[in-house]
């Protein structure tokens, strides 16, 4: 009954993924999957290696073609070929397990790029007049500073991604994010590549995110970390959600006997 005085925000209806491996096999990755994502939810997403998580995450963001069914996003298909996927892209923020920061450019200038791109495209792209051009840079960089010092990294402004962390580089990596300002976060196995003492620094501003109310969808091995930040808990396994629920009928109440036997391994 909560969830029905919220907007619906991504509405998945049959999706499924096939990926060809030669002219004979055809390996089905997600097989029909029924989902809806409100706003302000926060979804965890947990199963075993090779269930489709990630698959999912990225059918989501338009990083890879459904082969069947559709993804609502605001009202529009995204799985429809004449919607324009980069106009929705840049509401829906993606954070990977590798940072993807480019090692060339400055963290300031990895943060302002996409916005920068963004805005001069729309203020007419190579036609843009210098003084907007300019104004569009000094909003992007006035931005980015803010959120270097909302992450308390605002002292590696102008170093070189090389220099960090991985800790600092995924913090980096999620505030690249929201720089576009998007509706709703993805986040795909964030730490997975960090040292351990590394985790927690990336989990502190994610739960930061989660209590400002941000809709987001959050693939973890993180258990206790799942536990304590969705109010959602999706169980995939075979490319299908077998079982979803809060995370006190997860973990204390699980029904599935693979949910059972999974929770027995990493518990």
């Amino acid at each position: 009954m909560e969830n029905q005085a919220k907007n619906e925000l991504i509405v998945v209806s049959g999706l499924c993924k096939s990926f060809r491996i030669n002219k004979k096999k055809i390996l089905n990755v997600l097989n029909d999957i029924d989902y809806t994502i409100y706003e302000g939810q926060k979804i965890a997403i947990i199963g075993p290696s090779g269930s489709g998580k990630s698959t999912f995450l990225r059918c989501l963001n338009c990083m890879e073609d459904p082969t069947g069914g559709s993804i609502f996003f605001e009202g529009e298909d995204l799985a429809d070929m004449k919607v324009d996927i980069n106009r929705h892209r840049e509401n829906i923020g993606m954070v990977f397990q590798q940072f993807n920061l480019f090692n060339n450019k400055t963290v300031i200038q990895n943060i302002m790029l996409a916005p920068v791109h963004l805005g001069i495209k729309k203020a007419g792209g190579l036609f843009a007049k210098p003084a907007v051009k300019k104004q569009i840079k000094e909003q992007a960089k006035e931005n980015a500073l803010k959120l270097l010092r909302r992450i308390g990294l605002e002292e590696k402004a102008n170093v070189y991604p090389s220099t960090l962390s991985g800790g600092q580089k995924q913090r980096i990596a999620i505030a690249r994010a929201l720089a576009m300002n998007p509706k709703v976060m993805l986040f795909d196995e964030p730490t997975s590549a960090l040292d351990p003492e590394m985790v927690g620094e990336v989990l502190d501003l994610i739960k930061e995110l989660a209590n400002e109310g941000m809709t987001m969808v959050i693939v973890t091995h993180e258990m206790g970390f799942a536990r304590e930040v969705a109010d959602r808990i999706l169980f995939m396994d075979g490319g299908r959600i077998t079982e979803e629920g809060t995370p006190e009928e997860i973990f204390k109440h699980p029904k599935n006997p693979r949910l059972q036997e999974f929770l027995s391994k990493v518990l």
